[in-house]
């Protein structure tokens, strides 16, 4: 049987991401995982979960700088941003995190970044659940950057989302199968000490490990009723 060719993983530090670096490396070499300081409120929160999953797994870490980001785009994800809106991961105030072509912009130069590695993958970690906020995570926008990075490098690169039908409950129960250290995983965008409990990606953690029925292992600040998931 051929093995897999090496990946890259784009690795954030947050649950999905981690656990994607996890779900590949159990099926193929890892060439590198990948992370972006691009001046979110939490980069200085992920970026060293990031780095203990990639040394936890023996794998090489690069964090590249992406200042213009923080510099000249407009989100509230972003440091001078507004405030992160509480509430339901999926409700629209959400939308005030999204920060512009932010996939785009990271897998294009992930895909050089591959190709330099002699990778034959790059693997993103977009799940179903971010579909109703970010337009950069769907589907019909990932398949057509995998075209376009396939056909734009000499390898014939792939793009590989494995948990694109997943929601946030699944990636916890996969997580939880491949016996992923989720207290070394960080999600709040609010970025502070500890996990605020009430964003939209602290109500989705808190979701997910609910839904899975797994045990949560994180601190948070506040630990009332979850808001309810907004009607479609």
């Amino acid at each position: 049987m051929k093995t897999p060719q090496p990946a890259v993983v784009l690795l954030s530090g947050g649950m999905d991401s981690v656990t994607a670096l996890y779900h590949v490396a159990a099926e193929r070499p890892v060439a590198a995982a990948l992370s972006f300081d691009y001046g979110a409120k939490h980069n200085a929160r992920e970026l060293p979960e990031a780095a203990w999953h990639a040394k936890n797994l023996g794998i090489r870490h690069v964090v590249l700088p992406l200042q213009f980001m923080g510099e000249h785009f407009a989100s509230a994800l972003l440091k001078g941003g507004a405030p992160i809106p509480k509430g339901h991961y999926e409700e629209d105030s959400m939308r005030q995190t999204v920060v512009p072509f932010r996939n785009g912009i990271m897998l294009a130069i992930a895909a050089g970044f591959a190709e330099s590695c002699n990778a034959g993958a790059l693997v993103i970690a977009a799940h179903a659940g971010d579909h109703a906020v970010y337009p950069d995570c769907r589907e019909p926008f990932m398949a057509a950057m995998a075209d376009a990075i396939r056909e734009g490098t000499y390898e014939k690169l792939e793009v590989l989302r494995p948990f694109i039908t997943f929601d946030k409950a699944a990636i916890a129960a996969r997580g939880a199968a491949l016996k992923v250290p989720f207290e070394h995983t960080w999600s709040c965008y609010v970025g502070g000490p500890i996990h605020c409990g009430e964003c939209g990606t602290c109500v989705e953690r808190r979701e997910a490990f609910l839904n899975a029925r797994l045990p949560d292992p994180t601190l948070y600040a506040h630990v009332g009723p979850l808001p309810p998931k907004p009607s479609p």
